[in-house]
């Protein structure tokens, strides 16, 4: 497919990984740019240095176009930048703040930027910022969400409508139909993350993929909405959560709650109870733990045959 977003980035399919903290290293992002889509590592599980060696890495391991997702909330965002541009970082996705902070600054060193937005206000201020497409991601999805809890299938055709920059879907997509379906809303590409997180190379730990397969219906809720809103797989700690919010925890308790590095705890080092377990509903439809190239060749062709099967359709 040749369409905006291949060309914007120089890859095959319009297909994109997310950067997913915890998940998303150097192994995932260059197993899904060989395999033809654009993968991204997570800068936001790593210190500025751990993140100069994972772009290194990754350089060594693909000779095809990667990108590198910062949330713009988290500490030594000076120092991540500055690395960004010093590995030759040719694609950015800025998440989970202002794009009018760093848009310009990237701009200005050649670098294709993407933001990540979860309502039509705020894609109209990434695009007013200049930058180059966005990511509209839907309230099915995992990590950080929108508090505005708009589903993908809303959420699409509206930012569509908003904006004239290219408008790449999140949020609930792990099939070929889902993408064919985000493609009708408006959409001229996709971003998986759930999908991807239990991919062999995701660095997440093997507890955490194998939870994530057997999810069922109702296994994730967005929580924490006074604080950043994420979509969490339940456990003990979600529970906690749950109650405090049942019982009017104020921002100041949440924090004391969530603690430091819990997401760390569950979704790289394995507890299943105690660690905060980032996910999207989608999790349900995960059974099985694949190379990454594998994942997205079958979304792929699963997005061709479901295509044709509609032009077969006799209205």
């Amino acid at each position: 497919m040749n369409n905006s977003i291949t060309k914007l980035f120089h890859i095959k399919y319009p297909m994109i990984q997310a950067g997913m903290i915890w998940c998303s290293g150097w192994r995932l992002a260059s197993a899904v740019s060989n395999a033809g889509g654009l993968g991204i590592i997570g800068a936001g599980s790593m210190y500025p240095e751990v993140l100069r060696t994972h772009i290194r890495k990754c350089k060594g391991a693909t000779a095809h176009p990667f990108a590198v997702n910062v949330p713009l909330l988290y500490p030594n965002i000076q120092e991540i930048m500055d690395i960004i541009v010093e590995e030759g970082v040719k694609i950015v996705f800025t998440s989970a703040g202002n794009p009018a902070t760093w848009t310009q600054f990237l701009k200005e060193k050649g670098i294709t930027v993407v933001h990540v937005i979860a309502n039509t206000k705020f894609a109209l201020k990434a695009e007013a910022c200049g930058v180059d497409a966005i990511v509209a991601e839907g309230f099915e999805a995992g990590g950080h969400n929108g508090r505005e809890e708009t589903t993908t299938l809303c959420l699409i055709p509206m930012v569509k409508a908003a904006v004239k920059i290219p408008v790449i879907a999140a949020g609930g997509i792990a099939s070929g139909a889902a993408m064919l379906a985000a493609f009708a809303l408006g959409a001229v590409a996709v971003q998986i993350g759930s999908a991807f997180a239990v991919a062999e190379e995701s660095s997440a730990h093997p507890n955490f993929k194998h939870k994530i397969i057997n999810a069922t219906e109702g296994d994730t809720k967005l929580q924490m909405k006074k604080l950043v809103p994420v979509r969490l797989l339940k456990n003990h700690f979600a529970e906690l959560i749950s109650q405090a919010e049942a019982n009017g925890a104020n921002t100041q308790q949440l924090a004391e709650i969530l603690g430091r590095a819990r997401a760390k705890l569950g979704m790289f080092e394995g507890d299943m109870e105690e660690g905060e377990l980032e996910i999207g509903q989608v999790s349900a439809m995960l059974d099985e733990i694949k190379p990454a190239a594998q994942i997205l060749q079958e979304i792929w062709e699963d997005f061709l045959s479901t295509k044709q099967q509609l032009q077969d359709l006799k209205f």
